[in-house]
């Protein structure tokens, strides 16, 4: 596969899902400020713009900045609407491998962009997960299981795993509401396999395992990192004897035996600074990847200090 077709495949996975992730937690911290009004508004939106790599901006902090630099601002790297807006870009340059419908769904979801920065915010972020999943739908039925979709899956997968780990650190941040993890659990689609796990027990740990380490979950953790793992072992022509001669594999392997291995109490006591750095793991993988696959880097990358 030619090395533009691949890098394209590999970063619409990855901004579709930033759009998807990027609204579910836009959801969870605007639920927040809704149902506690005692939170202090100015600062619990500065940790968010910090979580999510947002630097530099001046003047007052609230709902309304972030919705902006978040949400609807296409000149904001991290906002919803500069991640369709890059996917719908990549779509375009991987267009002769790309079935019709997924082309269409695609530019469907870029063209309603205007008519969706209008919505509630609530609407808005149904919307977008709404058509980030009927995109996936289509990719998941029509695309062959060829070096295409591998890249693909493995975009999306790293950029799952770097996005809820912003939203858990999200949630560790705001946890002493009583409403952060319920919350969190509900924007990830979570709450009722959580509930049939955990029968009906709910609590901060049980959520936080959940989230990070249930193998059966496709947005936990140590679940998108598998699903990246697997794809780059397919993506390998032959394997090797020894060790792993990938080292976007060996990155992401090594993140996931030290989350699966480590006592949960160690990590649930240090969320962010370790959600930072499985972040940092992540943007170290996909560097990895774009030396190993791509014929040249592209500015794909986050702002902040978490780039990828």
């Amino acid at each position: 596969m030619l090395s533009r077709i691949a890098e394209s495949l590999f970063w619409i996975g990855r901004y579709l899902e930033r759009a998807d992730d990027t609204a579910r937690i836009l959801d969870v911290q605007l639920q927040v400020l809704v149902e506690d009004p005692a939170i202090d508004e100015a600062a619990s939106c500065q940790q968010l713009l910090s979580v999510m790599g947002v630097e530099g901006h001046t003047g007052a902090v609230n709902r309304w900045t972030i919705l902006d630099l978040l949400a609807h601002n296409v000149d904001s790297p991290g906002s919803i609407a500069s991640a369709i807006t890059a996917a719908r870009e990549g779509a375009r340059g991987a267009r002769e491998t790309l079935s019709t419908d997924i082309w269409a769904s695609i530019n469907t979801m870029w063209r309603g962009l205007p008519s969706a920065r209008t919505k509630r915010p609530p609407d808005m972020f149904a919307w977008v997960r709404n058509r980030t999943a009927m995109v996936n739908g289509i990719a998941d039925g029509t695309m062959p299981r060829d070096e295409g979709w591998n890249f693909f899956v493995l975009g999306r997968s790293i950029e799952r795993v770097d996005m809820t780990a912003r939203l858990l650190s999200t949630a560790a941040l705001a946890s002493d509401t009583q409403v952060a993890w319920p919350t969190t659990l509900r924007a990830c689609g979570a709450y009722e396999a959580f509930i049939r796990a955990y029968r009906g027990l709910e609590g901060d740990r049980q959520a936080a395992e959940f989230l990070l380490l249930d193998r059966w979950f496709p947005r936990s953790v140590v679940s998108a990192l598998m699903e990246a793992e697997r794809a780059l072992s397919r993506l390998e022509a032959r394997g090797q004897r020894a060790g792993f001669g990938d080292e976007a594999q060996r990155l992401l392997g090594r993140a996931r035996t030290e989350l699966e291995y480590r006592p949960l109490a160690e990590i649930v006591e240090a969320m962010p600074i370790e959600m930072e750095r499985l972040q940092r793991t992540c943007a170290a993988a996909s560097e990895a990847v774009g030396a190993r696959y791509f014929s040249h880097s592209d500015t794909h990358a986050w702002t902040g200090g978490v780039s990828l």
